[in-house]
């Protein structure tokens, strides 16, 4: 099968270049970013070894609905799309925390739970939850990156007295995290959907804070189906998700959690052409219409054609 696994470019006015997990990011002069999210997909923090056809651009195709639809509460680094895989923005000085926000016990925050913690980031859970119970109010839970590029749990009181960020920033970011969530419900719950958890990256430019990286995407989103989301939860049954944690669940079932010594299992073509099939389901069940798919034939050239038009049509501040 066809997929964009990395791209080579040296564009016009660019300055630097950095592979990260899925994206190619080019920095270009006056603070310029070219980002092409590929078609890699990782989990627990390593790149699996086959890519999947039409993941970039479906997280790409999403996350601009998204930076489109919550303009309105925080201004963002989107410039333009000029290809399904492409965006171009405007570049920020990234700040070295997410913050995550959680309406349900599932994931990371389950895996805390079972094990016997009731504290996770600084906020107190409560006793006697069940996996995918909503907690009464949606709870931030920050990371932030170490050295080992890995992500590590953070309560807002550290950020302030590690001096990430001032009290201020940090009841500013609160707010607008909230907010872009409740946003984010309302988006959902139009679709039959229900947002569980998700992350949001910010940084400063200008002086200002903006809002950056992928919003309510796949692959920094948890969503469940609201049919039958309290039938399958009244039988502690597992909830049917849209988004990347089937992925990690097939890896855990398959003795893979990016631990020492640990080897990724072999994607077979039927693994990825599930992966193939859930990420386009949820891209139908988000945005409302069905994936229109990019050809693969001659990609790379019309990626190049496509960024460089975009880059002669930005308007400098």
């Amino acid at each position: 099968m066809n997929a964009l696994t990395a791209t080579n470019y040296f564009l016009k006015d660019q300055i630097h270049f950095f592979r990260g997990k899925v994206r190619d990011v080019y920095s270009l002069k006056n603070d310029i970013v070219v980002i092409v999210t590929c078609d890699r997909i990782s989990a627990f923090d390593h790149v699996l070894p086959v890519s999947i056809p039409n993941k970039g651009q479906i997280l790409n195709e999403l996350a601009n609905l998204s930076l489109d639809a919550t303009s309105d509460i925080i201004p963002n680094w989107k410039i333009s799309q000029p290809d399904p895989h492409v965006t171009i923005g405007k570049k920020a000085n990234a700040i070295p925390v997410e913050f995550v926000v959680r309406k349900y016990l599932t994931g990371h925050a389950w895996r805390v739970y079972k094990d016997g913690g009731r504290t996770l980031c600084g906020v107190k859970l409560p006793h006697g939850m069940q996996e995918n119970e909503a907690f009464e109010t949606p709870i931030i839970t920050p990371s932030t990156k170490a050295s080992s590029g890995k992500d590590e749990d953070i309560s807002l009181k550290e950020i302030i007295d590690s001096k990430l960020l001032t009290i201020n920033q940090v009841d500013k970011l609160v707010d607008v995290s909230l907010r872009l969530f409740e946003k984010g419900t309302d988006f959902a719950k139009g679709k039959g959907l229900i947002l569980v958890d998700t992350k949001y990256e910010f940084g400063k430019r200008n002086g200002k804070m903006i809002l950056i990286d992928e919003v309510h995407t796949p692959d920094s989103s948890r969503y469940f189906y609201t049919e039958r989301y309290q039938e399958l939860l009244a039988q502690n049954k597992p909830q049917k998700q849209l988004s990347k944690e089937f992925v990690r669940e097939w890896l855990m079932e398959n003795g893979f959690q990016g631990l020492k010594g640990q080897v990724i299992p072999e994607m077979t073509p039927d693994i990825v052409e599930h992966i193939v099939t859930r990420y386009s389901e949820l891209y139908r069940a988000l945005s409302g219409k069905k994936l229109v798919r990019r050809s693969y034939d001659n990609i790379i050239e019309e990626l190049e054609n496509n960024i460089n038009t975009g880059i002669e049509a930005i308007t400098y501040e």
